[in-house]
């Protein structure tokens, strides 16, 4: 069954699971910072599919 994943509706378990696979990424692939909202921003939308993100949630997921 499909899961509706806009971004209201993303739960703090998903937020966490976005933030931790955000930092793998950015540590196995060394991305570096002034990148990181963007890489953060993608990540968010993929799951969500929607470009509507909130930046607070983004910040959230890149703050060290």
């Amino acid at each position: 069954m499909a899961q509706n994943h806009s971004a209201c509706a993303i739960s703090a378990f998903d937020c966490d699971i976005l933030r931790n696979a955000f930092r793998t990424s950015v540590i196995e692939e060394r991305i570096p910072e002034d990148k990181w909202r963007s890489i953060a921003a993608r990540l968010v939308s993929d799951f969500t599919d929607s470009d509507d993100i909130e930046s607070d949630l983004l910040e959230w997921i890149v703050r060290k």
